[in-house]
């Protein structure tokens, strides 16, 4: 039986946990979750194995990245399977706190994210998002005072929020994005697809078909929008309702309207029955 990695919950077992790995000179790497872990978050777990001596998975479903109409109450809640899953591939330490522990009585901090934060993508529809998002990042940065974060690629605006902010308040480590791991039809994993219905399933790679295609039609180079207008027109007959499909730069999320603008990165949002997908891709 796979050893069971040490699961803390407050701040003092956590320090305590993470000073022992320094005393011993041990590099530390952060995979942030909200749980339900898939192969994709096992996929991150694996990459900061290879980086670091530890890696530490943080389980904590945050509720200030919800707004009151989303799925707060109803996100999986899966730590027994959770930290099963995390012994058979070995992670050293689950750092899983309570809502009353990251968020105490009278706490009265947030960080305010702009730049890519405000790129009219996910913040566009989700405008409480991102400060939510950089809040419990930046406390699971200063908690962990790791050398590496591991990210995915697949929530790509938040991957280049939180670059940023490491980058502007000068924190010791490095933020790095992992591919996207997919299904076999090239569906992104997300602890979200176990709200589709059996038609949705079907229809849900149509998003990344749809990427695949607009990208290698820009390459090529035909007009980028209208190859975004040609896919958002394909999205929606495939019964999603879309939310955008955008070409923008990949570094800065601006809105680019020619292959010479600089890297290229295609992304897409789009709700099929009451399940929201997102993705992306390079072109």
């Amino acid at each position: 039986m796979a050893k069971r990695p040490t699961v803390v919950h407050t701040i003092t077992a956590l320090r305590r946990a993470i000073a022992a790995y320094r005393k011993a000179g041990d590099t530390v790497a952060l995979v942030p979750t909200m749980g339900a872990l898939h192969r994709g978050h096992l996929a991150l777990v694996r990459a900061g194995q290879q980086r670091a001596d530890r890696v530490v998975v943080s389980i904590f479903v945050n509720p200030t990245q919800f707004a009151p109409h989303e799925d707060f109450g109803s996100y999986p809640r899966t730590l027994k399977s959770d930290v099963a899953a995390l012994a058979d591939i070995k992670a050293d330490l689950v750092w899983a706190p309570s809502a009353a522990v990251m968020y105490p009585q009278g706490f009265a901090t947030r960080v305010a994210p702009e730049g890519a934060a405000l790129a009219g993508l996910e913040d566009k529809f989700r405008p409480h998002f991102f400060g939510g998002v950089a809040t419990v990042v930046a406390k699971l940065f200063t908690q962990v005072t790791p050398d590496y974060a591991m990210f995915g690629q697949k929530d790509y605006q938040q991957l280049r929020v939180v670059t940023q902010m490491a980058r502007d308040l000068d924190l010791p480590l490095k933020v790095v994005g992992m591919p996207t791991v997919r299904e076999k039809d090239g569906l992104a994993l997300s602890s979200r697809n176990v709200y589709l219905s059996e038609l949705e399933r079907g229809h849900a790679p149509v998003l990344v078909r749809t990427l695949k295609d607009s990208a290698t039609r820009i390459k090529a180079g035909e007009p980028i929008e209208m190859v975004l207008e040609e896919g958002r027109a394909k999205i929606t007959q495939a019964e999603f309702a879309l939310d955008y499909l955008e070409a923008r730069h990949a570094l800065t999320l601006a809105t680019v309207a020619a292959l010479k603008s600089g890297p290229i990165r295609l992304l897409v949002a789009a709700k099929i029955g009451k399940t929201r997908l997102i993705d992306n891709l390079a072109v």
